[in-house]
Formats: C-alpha cells, sequence, structure tokens
C-alpha cells in the first residue's frame, strides 16, 4: 500500500495471503484523519480475490463513501461481475490515445471524430469530465440502434490530453462531407441518402421518457434571443416557440454532412449526445445552420467546418428539404425555409450572448443580420409547424400556378387520368381566385390548401382561409338556360367546382373558412 496526496495506492495482488495485512496498512495510512471520503488508486492493482474484496465491503461500511478509482480492465470485470460496481464508485482505468496527425473526419456541437486508424474511430468531446456525457451518449445509441437506425456504438472510453473519448469501429468510412468536397457528381446520391435518413429519423416514435424533449432547449435560445429584437416581435417569437406542440418523434439534433458516414455501401449516423425528440421544425432550423446560417456572414468558415464552399452548401440544404419534403414548389420551400430559419437564427443569437461574442466585429455583424432577418421573419409568422401536405401562401393571383403545381405533386401517386387531374385543375383555381379576390379585400391575407388522398382514391382538397365569412356553396346556380344578356353575373366559377368534383362542403370555425372539394382520381 501507498499514500499520496489524495488517495491510498493499491497495488499487485489482494489475495487470501495478503487480504487482512492489506486492509491493517489501509487503515493505519487513515489513522488520525479525518475522511469524509475515502478513496483507493488501483492503477496498479493487478488482481483481487474474494478475500480482497470483503475487505472492500469492510472498509465500505466505516467509509460510505468509497471511491475506487483507475481500476484495470481485468480488476473491473471481477467488481463489476461481483457486483461492485452498483455498490459504490467504481472508476475504470483508461488507457491513453493520441489524436496527433490524425484526420478529423466529423465534428459535432460537443465534440469531434479522429481516424486513429485503418478500423477505428474516436470522438473527443469538448468538455473535460466528459464520462457522464459519453455514458449518455452510448445509451441514446442503443436506444437509436433497437429503434431501428443505423448507427455505429462506441466500444471502448480513452482518455485523449485532458478530455476523454469514445472509441468505434468505422472501417474506412468517409463523412459526407468528404465525399461532397471530393466527389462532386455523387452530389445527387448525397441528397437522396441524406433526406432518406432524415426521413426516417423522424418517423421513429420514442418510448416515453426515453429521451428528452428539444423544445426545452429552443425556448431558451428564443428567450436569449427575444431580448435583442423589438419589444413586439420579441413576445411573438416566445409565443411562437412555446405555441408548437410536443411531439414523441425522435430528433437527431446536429443532423449534417459530418455526422453522416458512408462504410462498405451503409449509410451510419454518428455523434447521437444531442438525440431529443420533438417538431420537426427544430430539427430543420439547425440544418439550415450548418449549411448557410453559421456562415452568412463569413462564407469562408463552411470550407473550415464542412470541407465545401459555402454555395455547395446553400445548394445541398435546398435539394436536401425539396427531397425530404416531396415537392419542388417553391412556396412550400419558402414557407418551411423561413421557418426553419426562424428557429436557427434563435440558436445563433443565443450562442453570440453565451460566448460573449456581441461586443467583437464578427459577432456584431453577425448579430445585426439576425436580428434583422429574424424580426421581418417573425412579423409575417403565424405559426411555426408546418405540413408536408399543407401549402401556405398570399391569397394572390399570381401564387396560382404554384397551388396548382403542389396538388399535382401531391395526387401524382394516385396516377389520375388527364381528364380527372384537369377537372380537379380547374376546380382549385375557381377556388383559389376567389379567395384572392374577395375574402379579405381591400386588404391582402393568407390562403392555406390541404392535399389528402384516401385509400379508396378520393383526392380531397381543404381551402382555409381568415377572411370574411362565406359560404359559395349557398349561392343559387345560375339558369343556363337563360340567353346571356339575361343571366345574373357570378356564380358560374362555384357552379363549374360542383359540377367537377364529386362532393363538397363548408365552415366556418375559429374565424376561418373552411372549404372542402372531393375528387375520385
Amino acid at each position: 500500500m501507498k499514500e499520496n496526496n489524495s488517495a491510498i495506492m493499491l497495488t499487485g495482488r489482494i489475495d487470501s495471503n495478503n487480504a487482512q495485512a492489506a486492509e491493517e496498512s489501509i487503515r493505519a495510512a487513515l489513522r488520525g484523519k479525518d475522511c469524509a471520503e475515502l478513496v483507493l488508486d488501483a492503477a496498479a492493482l493487478d488482481y483481487i480475490s474474494s478475500a480482497g474484496l470483503r475487505v472492500l465491503l469492510r472498509l465500505r461500511k466505516d467509509h460510505p463513501e468509497l471511491v475506487i478509482r483507475n481500476v484495470k480492465p481485468e480488476v473491473y470485470e471481477v467488481l463489476e461481475m461481483t457486483g461492485f460496481t452498483e455498490m459504490m464508485t467504481v472508476e475504470k482505468a483508461y488507457k491513453t490515445v493520441s489524436i496527433e496527425g490524425c484526420e478529423q473526419i466529423g465534428r459535432g456541437a460537443n465534440g469531434a471524430v479522429y481516424r486513429i486508424d485503418n478500423d477505428n474511430v474516436v470522438k473527443i468531446y469538448n468538455d473535460p469530465d466528459a464520462l457522464d456525457d459519453i455514458k449518455l451518449e452510448r445509451e441514446k445509441a442503443k436506444l437509436a440502434l433497437v429503434l431501428g437506425l443505423p448507427t455505429a456504438i462506441s466500444y471502448d472510453v480513452v482518455k485523449v490530453g485532458e478530455s476523454y473519448g469514445s472509441v468505434f469501429e468505422l472501417l474506412n468510412a468517409r463523412s459526407f462531407s468528404n465525399i461532397l468536397a471530393e466527389e462532386p457528381a455523387k452530389f445527387d446520391w448525397c441528397v437522396k441518402e441524406y433526406s432518406d435518413l432524415l426521413k426516417k429519423i423522424h418517423s421513429v416514435i420514442v418510448p416515453e421518457g426515453k429521451l428528452p424533449p428539444i423544445k426545452e432547449k429552443v425556448l431558451f435560445w428564443a428567450k436569449q434571443a427575444a431580448a435583442l429584437l423589438p419589444e413586439a416581435e420579441g413576445g411573438k417569437l416566445i409565443g411562437l416557440i412555446e405555441a408548437v406542440p410536443e411531439d414523441p418523434h425522435m430528433i437527431h439534433g446536429d443532423y449534417h454532412t459530418k455526422n453522416i458516414m458512408l462504410q462498405n455501401d451503409e449509410v451510419l449516423l454518428i455523434d447521437m449526445d444531442t438525440l431529443s425528440v420533438g417538431d420537426p421544425i427544430f430539427e430543420l432550423g439547425q440544418i439550415y445552420n450548418s449549411f448557410i446560417g453559421f456562415h452568412e456572414v463569413r462564407r469562408e468558415g463552411i470550407k473550415s467546418f464542412q470541407g465545401f464552399d459555402f454555395e455547395t452548401g446553400k445548394r445541398f440544404f435546398g435539394e436536401s428539404l425539396k427531397a425530404y419534403l416531396g415537392t419542388e414548389c417553391e412556396a412550400k420551400l419558402r414557407e418551411v425555409t423561413d421557418k426553419a430559419r426562424i428557429v436557427g437564427y434563435c440558436r445563433l443569437l443565443s450562442r453570440l450572448i453565451r460566448h460573449d461574442m456581441l461586443d467583437t466585429d464578427t459577432g456584431r455583424a453577425e448579430a445585426e443580420l439576425w436580428i434583422r432577418e429574424l424580426t421581418e421573419l417573425v412579423r409575417t409568422a403565424d405559426t411555426l409547424t408546418f405540413s408536408k401536405n399543407e401549402l401556405t401562401v398570399e391569397a394572390a393571383a399570381e401564387n396560382l400556378p404554384e397551388v396548382l403545381r403542389f396538388i399535382e405533386e401531391r395526387i401524382a401517386a394516385a396516377e389520375p387520368s388527364a381528364k380527372t387531374e384537369m377537372q380537379l385543375s380547374v376546380a382549385a383555381e375557381e377556388i383559389f381566385i376567389n379567395i384572392a379576390d374577395y375574402a379579405y379585400k381591400p386588404g391582402r391575407g393568407k390562403a392555406t390548401l390541404r392535399v389528402e388522398t384516401g385509400e379508396d382514391g378520393t383526392a380531397m382538397l381543404t381551402f382555409i382561409d381568415c377572411g370574411t365569412p362565406y359560404d359559395p356553396l349557398k349561392r343559387p346556380d345560375p339558369d343556363n338556360s337563360l340567353p346571356l344578356s339575361e343571366r345574373e353575373p357570378g356564380g358560374l366559377g362555384v357552379f363549374m367546382t360542383k359540377k367537377l368534383t364529386d362532393g363538397a362542403d363548408y365552415e366556418y370555425r375559429d374565424g376561418k373558412n373552411i372549404l372542402r372539394i372531393m375528387k375520385k382520381l
């Protein structure tokens, strides 16, 4: 036994032959000391028998806060197998790994990933006291794997300088950032795989209590950002975040191309410490930051982070969003992007505040841009939630092409005939133009279109506006038997809509006109 400033050292073997002497030596070292916590350093302990375990039990009885540190793997296995790791604090010894000269292949919010040899990578945590974080990430990664997501599981923990790291087996794996930078021809392939995996993540329902809600974190960002906005917009921003409903679907929380790996033709997700649950807009806001937001002022910064230039990042975000939403409709893409930007700018402004960057030249330039953009976005936003089957646009005739395109995309899977598709488009045009011309007159407002298709092959189009209450279905049908000179103006569009569809209904609810039309495809 040896004593150092903070712990009593255990050396060699503790077995039946020397267990009593070992215990006497430890108690002698403690005599005359007021030790609230007994710490045993097992870095030099090679073996412990059942006799040695009984010594530990007696010491724990007198010192309930007993801690055993730097335990070698072989000894740790004995302590774990016999339940000692459940009864007292036992800290395993970690081998040391150097990352000098190693390639950085990944980067996340809480650390960076380096390749240490052909078979293995190590994630180094920013926090030097990261053992609890490592344990939590391993549990999250196991949960993700059980729930069907392709991810790597750490098999070892190591010391790297003053911090800790998790070791993963990733044989010859390459990040999507690396592929995009070195093989531009694979851009479309990366977009598809990236968006497909994102859709898979967001389709996973997480058992209650297994992952934290991301909304709490976003609300913290919003409250910090709101302090930099005009009072009205700041209050509205917080209200928009608070209004987003709780959602049990999985969120990665740091989903960018350095955290997506390709290994032997298999796409793997890494950096799982940010896993949470929530509405997908919270994920999209952070994705926007990774490719655009962080780099809007210093565009060269994306090169050192992702490995490719700003234009590539901007294009990748745009194409991935199209694939994720399943639409080419520019109005829909603008709608979701603007909502994502609200979340993204909240995080960026919060980061400036937390890192005391508002007094730097770069920080001031970034804050000026993000405050201006966020203020304008919040002024026109009604909600942060979105549906892939809904489109919200300004109720104006110039937006009709986008409305018709959105309908066409959403019913395409049902393979309607050209005639059916034309009839539905004519009916939709009549309704939308009627909203644009009359709902908000003399002002302007928004219209929402929802497109749903049933298993029976019926499409239902729902038009929603907050304009003057009006039920067009109550309007009498025009008398087509009269000469044109004797007919009352108006009403023909509604009449055509009824004739071209298989059903329609109207209601006024919660200050909204809601008109539905049905059509067999």
